[in-house]
């Protein structure tokens, strides 16, 4: 088996780390937290950074009138089925396929990653700025609108007396590995084809 075609079979088992790793992680920071709130997102559900942070940041948010962050929504059904097919189709196209193969899976995987990151900014949108109008606290911003409480998609940002962060974790690196890896495996299946 030429190298081009281990490292495509490589680059689609990668994905597959997102069943055993964080995808991202959000932290709040406050004065009166000591020790900061956060939550993993994982392909497939919300887990707490520590004991009851989920429930803490629930407990927080309803005062200002935000959903809570619910056990499950539609994505954590469909990212998985999504992550399975796409790996199976690149360990498909590893085994049996060419370099111009290759490169289909790396765009396939590119325009799939942006589409999730795109329905990760709508959610944080619908999160921090559908707010209930009868919430018990109401904050303004200087012209007179009602503030929002959307976390950064990627970073830090300030919210009241919140510092909030926002970063991609291991599984997160991991799937941007394999995709990187599949782009290099089509140079190096181009440069195989040039030689023989």
């Amino acid at each position: 088996m030429k190298k081009s075609n281990i490292i495509m079979i490589m680059a689609a088992l990668l994905p597959l780390s997102l069943f055993f790793f964080p995808l991202w992680k959000i932290t709040l920071e406050a004065p009166q937290y000591p020790t900061p709130l956060g939550m993993y997102i994982h392909i497939n559900d919300f887990s707490d950074v520590n004991p009851h942070d989920i429930k803490n940041i629930n407990i927080m948010n309803h005062y200002v009138g935000m959903k809570y962050i619910p056990d499950a929504i539609p994505e954590f059904e469909i990212f998985p089925i999504g992550i399975m097919i796409t790996s199976f189709i690149g360990l498909l196209i590893g085994w049996k396929g060419n370099y111009r193969w290759f490169l289909a899976w790396f765009i396939l995987m590119i325009v799939l990653s942006l589409a999730g990151m795109y329905d990760f900014y709508l959610w944080e949108n619908d999160y921090g700025n559908n707010l209930d109008p009868k919430a018990i606290m109401k904050f303004t911003n200087s012209d007179g609108t009602i503030m929002g409480f959307q976390p950064p998609m990627f970073g830090s940002k300030d919210i009241l007396n919140f510092k909030a962060h926002s970063y991609p974790r291991l599984g997160a690196y991991l799937l941007g590995l394999g995709i990187g890896a599949s782009f290099l495996a089509y140079f190096l299946g181009k440069k195989e084809k040039r030689t023989l």
